[in-house]
């Protein structure tokens, strides 16, 4: 065993119980340090990940997070001030637009922390199903709300589409004074810069251009929504700058907590263990969204990667395979007793665990940076380009020809079901013409390392996720995969990359469903329900052009009756399954 310090004991919040990986991971940490990358990552060096000028370019132009919390605590002032404005105008409320690494965020400090008293109240709208958009029309009067439009790009279609639906609500309460209830968060000279100085947005906020979307937690796309919503940003700015200290070039690599972090994910994902498994308790549980991004877009290309796997519920250590590491985040004084027992399980059975504590919820701006050092180092290990998304466009190209097959023609081109039975129907099937059939032929193509996606373009409530968290849980127990949920289309500008771009050990169940109302989108001669579906079928395109294991089927116009139906097909194929 190389000498080092003891992982198991907690170290920046952090402990290690890798067992027969933990040599390798300080072996792994010995060639960094003789790389100096500690030093050369705060130094910015693109040499850490690629060689070529090409991806060095894109590299050197998305480390500006490093430095982040600094630069924010220079903008405070201003951003204070510009909230207590917001109040003395007499809004309410907060409306954030946004999708992947623009919104999630967000979201997960709004799902995190409770209400503050006296702040506007947060709502993210990071979906394109008109049930999700009307619902948060209806509980947000459009009057007393400002409504945030982040895109780094300017150009991203969904909250684009956001911001012509609610533009048109205000407008027709406003009229000409509808930009007073408008901000924008983008980079600087982008299309919605332009936008907000045609309809007099009340203020830009300036993304910063040397930091990618997935790693903007702690810039104005993060901290612009959050201060709205009265939360202590300097206090969290300060939990980000210790964090940061504690990953200095200074600190020794085999004490560096982000580094360490990053270097046992890497190394064990190349000895087979590619699947880091987040056990959260439920107060936590939308961090799982934002580390799901972080890592899958990082990491998920060049036919390799990291898949996060959240979300899925505790099981007892014979249901796991040899692909995980698991990776359980606690709150200091929030125990949650199922998962203090199922990961004393796994370790007594062996399986590889990293223990983060967080003293209390201001600790998530830590977690935030641990995480980014942790996912370039990732990076460096594998080989990759942590910074770039390169089959993320594959399917937003696909869906924005069907969308212009749409203003063309006025319907979207779908192919017929293969067949029906009850209220599915069935896409792409071979000789099958029994849903069980169907579903035998499916999982038959699964194979030993394998993981299970569900890609559900279906209103996000929670009966719906209990019954989808059921189908995940039976697929686990009983084939022994790993699986992943992902509601469409957020998971497009998340997970998206990694099913696209890494490895080809995915088998992909999409689920689409009749809209049970819709809404128009203003200046477009289609719906948000058209711009989903046409969303899904973008991605079913992307996901068969790379040759991906992908079943399609269509639950009908009562969305929980289609998912029972479906549940019970499921469960006759696994029981007909070859022993």
């Amino acid at each position: 065993m190389l000498n080092g310090p003891d992982w198991k004991k907690p170290f920046s919040g952090q402990a290690l119980d890798l067992g027969l990986y933990e040599e390798a991971v300080r072996e792994r940490l010995q060639t960094l340090e003789q790389e100096q990358f500690s030093f050369r990552l705060w130094q910015k060096d693109p040499g850490l990940w690629k060689k070529d000028p090409k991806h060095q370019e894109v590299i050197r132009n998305a480390l500006g997070w490093l430095q982040v919390a600094e630069k924010m605590e220079r903008q405070l002032e201003d951003l204070l001030k510009f909230v207590a404005e917001m109040r003395s105008a007499g809004f309410r409320h907060v409306v954030h637009m946004g999708m992947g690494g623009s919104s999630l965020a967000p979201l997960a400090f709004q799902q995190i922390f409770p209400p503050v008293t006296g702040a506007l109240s947060l709502s993210v709208l990071d979906t394109t199903d008109p049930a999700t958009v009307l619902n948060i029309e209806r509980k947000n009067p459009v009057g007393d709300t400002l409504f945030i439009i982040a895109s780094k790009s300017g150009t991203t279609s969904e909250p684009l589409a956001f911001s012509e639906y609610f533009y048109a609500r205000v407008k027709a309460l406003k009229g000409d004074r509808a930009g007073e209830n408008f901000v924008a968060i983008t980079d600087p000279d982008t299309p919605l810069v332009q936008l907000a100085s045609e309809r007099k947005f009340r203020k830009v906020f300036w993304g910063l251009p040397d930091i990618g979307g997935r790693y903007s937690a702690l810039s104005p796309f993060g901290l612009v929504p959050i201060t709205l919503m009265g939360l202590n940003v300097p206090e969290l700015l300060a939990r980000a700058r210790r964090m940061a200290q504690d990953c200095a070039p200074s600190v020794p690599i085999q004490e560096n907590p982000g580094v360490v972090l990053g270097a046992a994910i890497g190394e064990l994902a190349r000895c087979g263990r590619d699947k880091i498994t987040f056990l959260l308790p439920g107060s936590l549980a939308s961090l799982g969204l934002w580390l799901e991004q972080l890592i899958a877009e990082s990491t998920g290309k060049e036919e390799t990667g990291i898949l996060p796997v959240a979300g899925e519920l505790p099981g007892q250590p014979s249901k796991y395979g040899e692909d995980r590491l698991f990776t359980y985040i606690r709150l200091r004084d929030e125990v949650d007793e199922i998962l203090e027992s199922t990961v004393a399980n796994l370790q007594k059975a062996g399986q590889p665990v990293i223990t983060i504590q967080m003293d209390d919820r201001f600790d998530l701006a830590r977690e935030f940076f641990r995480w980014e050092i942790a996912t370039a180092t990732v990076g460096a290990v594998l080989g990759i380009n942590p910074f770039d998304q390169p089959n993320v466009q594959e399917s937003k190209d696909n869906s924005n020809r069907l969308l212009s097959e749409v203003r063309r023609s006025g319907k979207l081109p779908e192919a017929d079901p293969t067949f029906s039975k009850g209220p599915l129907r069935f896409y792409g099937a071979g000789q099958e013409r029994s849903a069980k059939d169907f579903f035998r032929a499916f999982f038959a193509q699964a194979r030993p390392g394998d993981y299970f996606s569900l890609q559900a373009y279906l209103p996000e409530i929670p009966a719906t996720t209990q019954a989808l968290q059921t189908i995940r849980q039976l697929i686990r127990d009983d084939l022994g995969l790993a699986n992943t949920l992902g509601y469409g289309p957020r998971f497009l500008h998340s997970t998206g990359q990694y099913h696209k771009g890494g490895p080809n050990t995915g088998l992909f169940l999409q689920l689409t469903a009749d809209d049970a109302e819709d809404a128009p989108i203003p200046g477009q001669p289609y719906t948000f329900g058209v711009f989903k579906r046409a969303q899904a079928l973008g991605d079913l395109e992307a996901l068969q052009k790379h040759g991906r294991r992908v079943a399609h089927v269509h639950l009908g116009a009562d969305v929980l009756r289609g998912l029972t139906t479906l549940l019970k097909a499921i469960v006759e194929a696994l029981a007909q399954r070859p022993a």
